[in-house]
């Protein structure tokens, strides 16, 4: 059966544990001029319906250095995803012609469709509900700081969108506590809340709208933009909306001493982030950014030489 990566709740403890250890391992290996050949000969297709940069980057790098090839396909390209022809004679030709699947869409249902019809590993690049590669990535640049997961406090300050979702799911497998602060209409659905509570084992979930309650046990504090791609018609009233929200130093200083500063980028700095605490000491906001390859170079190497 194969193997896909689409939302993080898909995966067990073990399992991605296992993917920790191999983003450990692969980035040791290559910081120290190493390299690994395993993807030889294999081919990659990006599927991309949104713009991106690291992501689109980090996957084409990660592959190049595994020994494949990455191909990227712009919308145009194909007449947008589902429009021109249906999601499924579109797999079921991509499946003659290469390894892996990577696809970036707007709607989470299009990368389940692409898996269904799917004979190579489909890869969730960020749809509407999920972003699981950078959430994984998030947990290694955690480990790496402060030398644990379980245990650990991240407080999430923003819109509860697919970064806190997949957020939200790696914390829950892997024993953090999470915390998520926004406003009325901006928080996850109660039944939502009802099913993560339900898979928190060894941490806890919190739901609040008040960011300095959510930050006061905090190790790590993370944000994210406010208005997503797509949501651009929303931005005047979320930036009204968000107006308390913003990641700034006196929201910092009520954390714990010595509280990490995540984003998974872009920043709109002056909005839901200040200049001042993005480029502070506490930030491991570009770490973060770098941990992209490093865990995109595992999950590629886990799916295509380990799993069948």
């Amino acid at each position: 059966m194969v193997k896909h990566f689409l939302s993080i709740e898909d995966y067990t403890t073990e399992e991605l544990q296992r993917l920790l250890e191999l983003t450990v391992e692969l980035k040791k290996l290559y910081k120290g001029g190493g390299s690994d050949n395993c993807l030889a000969g294999k081919s990659m297709v990006l599927l991309f319906e949104k713009p991106s940069s690291r992501t689109r980057i980090s996957f084409q790098v990660a592959f190049a250095q595994l020994g494949g090839t990455g191909i990227y396909i712009r919308p145009e390209d194909i007449g947008g995803l589902g429009k021109r022809e249906p999601i499924r004679d579109l797999m079921r030709v991509l499946n003659g012609y290469v390894d892996m699947i990577v696809a970036r869409t707007f709607d989470h249902q299009s990368v389940q469709e692409l898996a269904r019809y799917a004979e190579v590993p489909v890869v969730n690049a960020l749809t509407d509900r999920a972003h699981p590669c950078q959430a994984m990535a998030d947990m290694i640049t955690i480990q790496e700081h402060l030398g644990r997961l379980e245990g650990v406090t991240l407080a999430y300050i923003g819109d509860g969108n697919n970064v806190a979702n997949s957020l939200a799911w790696a914390c829950s497998r892997l024993g953090l506590n999470f915390v998520i602060a926004a406003p009325e209409g901006y928080n996850f659905g109660q039944d939502y809340q009802e099913k993560l509570q339900s898979h928190f084992k060894q941490g806890q979930l919190t739901i609040t709208s008040d960011p300095y309650e959510a930050v006061k046990e905090a190790e790590v504090i993370y944000t994210d933009t406010w208005t997503s791609m797509g949501q651009e018609e929303e931005k005047e009233k979320r930036v009204k909306d968000f107006a308390g929200y913003q990641l700034n130093r006196k929201l910092v200083e009520a954390a714990k001493p010595g509280a990490k500063i995540m984003h998974c980028l872009p920043a709109y700095r002056g909005l839901e982030i200040t200049d001042e605490v993005i480029e502070s000491e506490a930030s491991i906001v570009f770490e973060q950014a770098e941990n992209r390859l490093h865990f995109q170079r595992a999950l590629l190497k886990y799916l295509l030489c380990y799993e069948k």
